[in-house]
């Protein structure tokens, strides 16, 4: 009897990327002090004006604050625009023509400043490719008890309508949470859906999140 040639396809996989910020102890204080200042002077608790009621007691800036010339900004968006760069070198290469010349674009960015009780309901982030959420202050978040955590859900739609010893390889929570760790960045394609969980602590959560566009030369 004859062994049939199996052939493994890895179909429609989400990649997501961790990476630790070289520079964040560097970056951290100027970068907080900045954020503070720029919340004083908001307009009201949600200056982007997007999704406002899927945001409960956190601050939001508008959707540009990489586009700032504090040197420290400047700094961290050519890091982030870096970050992304090579991740998306590393999934598309095969699929980019051979000597091009790629480039990460932010398009979007903003800091979250979240309190105790915050959260942010789920979402996605259309009109870009890859997105980032740095932590910079992760504050009383912890994965123990979920809190503050942010939760990334499985896109495969009716991967659950189903369950015997067969789908054990797909997992069985249908999500996959993610602990704030300080300086860490969390880079992710822009289809995924995502929550930050609520957030219980006397010290602020406060990440700066960010959308990019990649152009090929």
């Amino acid at each position: 009897m004859t062994t049939p040639s199996i052939e493994a396809i890895d179909a429609w996989t989400t990649p997501l990327f961790v990476a630790q910020l070289a520079d964040h102890e560097f970056l951290k204080d100027a970068l907080l002090a900045h954020i503070y200042q720029c919340q004083a002077e908001q307009q009201q608790a949600v200056d982007s004006d997007v999704a406002v009621l899927a945001k409960h007691n956190l601050s939001e800036s508008t959707l540009d604050f990489l586009d700032g010339d504090l040197p420290e900004v400047m700094e961290l968006r050519r890091m982030v625009e870096e970050l992304v760069i090579d991740i998306a070198g590393e999934v598309n290469h095969s699929h980019w023509p051979e000597d091009s010349m790629a480039y990460a674009h932010v398009i979007e960015s903003w800091y979250h400043v979240t309190q105790n009780g915050g959260y942010h309901d789920a979402h996605s982030h259309p009109n870009c490719s890859w997105c980032g959420i740095y932590y910079l202050e992760p504050g009383e978040a912890t994965l123990d008890n979920r809190n503050g955590v942010n939760r990334f859900y499985d896109p495969r739609v009716n991967a659950e309508h189903y369950a015997d010893p067969g789908t054990a390889y797909l997992g069985s929570q249908g999500f996959w949470d993610f602990a704030p760790t300080e300086g860490q960045v969390v880079i992710f394609p822009s289809y995924l859906k995502h929550s930050a969980l609520p957030y219980f602590g006397q010290k602020d959560r406060v990440v700066i999140a960010f959308n990019c566009v990649i152009d090929l030369e």
